[in-house]
């Protein structure tokens, strides 16, 4: 699964004099660096946690908020195969950065991830993506996540949850076909729990279980209108799943009156 190659040490510190801490890995696009697996651990019968070991145990990655990170890997066929994934981690995570993969059957990618094993190292580019978050840039955001694209959702959240200093809202409406698809729902609910002012979580299963009493079938206008911010200058809707979803989802937006300035697509 490749070998180790551009990592070296941030330096050392002395008795007298304690070091600054390490740069960032990432400052450039055209980085190329080797991660070693040094955790896997299955979530469900085919989403599994991969932690990576940055460095040092004092390394941070240093992405920026929303933007992602290319793993390139091998499909079953042995050929190269390169696709994006957004960290569940941030910087206040150091020493190791983490990804929530969802591993499909045919999927090319996910193939090279069901045969990873840890001591295995991953070759990695980054960071990339248009999206730029600053605290307090919006009063508040609306999300729009179907499957995995739940990561950069779940990313910003963290962010804006874990810093005191911010007070941006946060409504998400995360869609899926069944309720074992639902991932990070542990990590989720907490979020949830713990701030319930500023965030909220709507579910919506397209093949729901018995007593469910979360949204049913797929997100509709009125979903939005019931838990996403109104349209406004302060507001923005983000949104980041399959692409009939975005699609449909655009669609819906634009029917709703928020403008091109008030949407993103991950």
């Amino acid at each position: 699964m490749g070998t180790p190659s551009g990592l070296r040490s941030w330096g050392s510190s002395s008795p007298c004099s304690p070091s600054p801490p390490p740069p960032p890995i990432y400052s450039s696009p055209r980085n190329q660096r080797n991660f070693k697996l040094v955790e896997r651990k299955q979530l469900s019968h085919n989403v599994a946690k991969f932690r990576f070991a940055l460095p040092t145990p004092a390394s941070v990655l240093g992405l920026p908020i929303g933007q992602h990170i290319s793993c390139r890997g091998r499909d079953n066929l042995g050929e190269e195969v390169i696709k994006p994934y957004t960290p569940t981690t941030l910087d206040s995570d150091v020493g190791y950065f983490e990804l929530v993969i969802k591993m499909y059957p045919q999927g090319r990618m996910s193939h090279h991830f069901r045969e990873m094993r840890v001591g295995d190292y991953l070759s990695v580019k980054g960071p990339k993506g248009r999206f730029k978050y600053q605290p307090g840039q919006v009063r508040a955001f609306g999300m729009l996540a179907g499957g995995s694209g739940i990561t950069p959702m779940f990313q910003v959240t963290r962010a804006i949850l874990e810093n005191p200093e911010d007070q941006t809202k946060v409504h998400l409406i995360y869609a899926n076909v069944t309720y074992d698809d639902i991932l990070l729902k542990e990590e989720l609910d907490a979020l949830a729990s713990n701030y319930p002012k500023q965030f909220k979580v709507s579910y919506v299963l397209n093949q729901p279980p018995e007593g469910w009493n979360g949204g049913v079938g797929f997100v509709s206008k009125e979903m939005i209108q019931t838990h996403c911010p109104a349209p406004a200058p302060d507001i923005q809707i983000l949104r980041c799943g399959p692409p009939p979803m975005n699609k449909a989802m655009g669609a819906h937006l634009d029917d709703l009156g928020y403008t091109k300035e008030m949407q993103f697509q991950f």
